[in-house]
């Protein structure tokens, strides 16, 4: 299973005190040796985090294939066309949330994600939709010519995150009131939904990734899942490359993925 490593927030970091460090470029080369094999980047309409001038200088540089997650905004998918990233992973976007909250709807969006699709394609850039585990989403997916789609694993991480620790604050909220005995069974339901979403993506001949709020605990349960080939992972990661460094924290995700997929 390969590893992608979003590196968002080593950009975070960065702006939080609008300074040129820590450049987000210098993560490149440690994500290789540690055994990474992609870079994951969100050039977001806000720019809040991952620059133009961060992005160019990524798809430029980087010794590993770069999966730029973007929105269908027409100005983003124009840039993304001319910096001809390996992929272009579309998502859904708000300006005001934390962090991107849920799948991309392609079945209320279909001509108009069609035609991205198409123009992406026309530039040689592969192109993976991030959908929720929705059935007729991918069935959708797949009538538009996608290559690839990414399941998304937050409502699972959540789940997991509120039966296994202490933590009820939002977006944690709606779990609060569960007793274990609920929360267990919300996790299986939502884990055999990923495993079943999978088998129809690949039973469709499409790619399957997966990723949002996984962490080295969580992510035992999805390495099961045989039928998706790729984790695209985050948030998680650079918060431990503070504690254990960016080459180690890495490094620990692809053990994991070694032991477990």
């Amino acid at each position: 299973m390969k590893l992608g490593v979003n590196i968002d927030h080593i950009a975070t970091l960065r702006n939080a005190r609008k300074i040129n460090e820590p450049d987000p470029l210098m993560a490149i080369n440690i994500l290789k040796e540690a055994g990474a094999e992609q870079v994951t980047i969100h050039l977001r309409e806000d720019r809040r985090h991952i620059t133009d001038f961060d992005a160019k200088r990524i798809i430029e540089s980087s010794f590993l294939p770069v999966n730029m997650e973007c929105s269908i905004n027409e100005e983003i998918i124009e840039i993304i066309s001319k910096l001809k990233p390996h992929r272009a992973t579309l998502v859904p976007e708000k300006r005001e949330e934390v962090t991107t909250e849920g799948g991309l709807d392609v079945i209320n969006n279909k001509e108009k994600i069609k035609k991205t699709i198409e123009k992406l394609k026309s530039n040689d850039i592969e192109v993976s939709l991030f959908i929720d585990p929705d059935f007729e989403q991918i069935k959708a997916s797949k009538e538009i010519n996608a290559d690839m789609i990414e399941l998304h694993t937050g409502k699972y991480a959540n789940i997991f995150l509120a039966l296994n620790t202490n933590i009820n604050y939002t977006p944690f909220k709606i779990y609060e009131n569960l007793d274990r005995k609920t929360l267990k069974k919300e996790l299986e339901i939502e884990l055999n939904l990923i495993k079943d979403a999978a088998m129809l993506g690949v039973d469709l001949e499409l790619e399957v990734a997966a990723g949002h709020g996984l962490n080295y605990q969580n992510v035992i349960e999805i390495l099961k899942i045989k039928e998706i080939t790729e984790l695209n992972i985050g948030h998680s990661i650079i918060a431990n490359a503070v504690f254990l460094g960016l080459k180690d924290a890495v490094k620990r995700m692809k053990e994991i993925i070694l032991k477990y997929y």
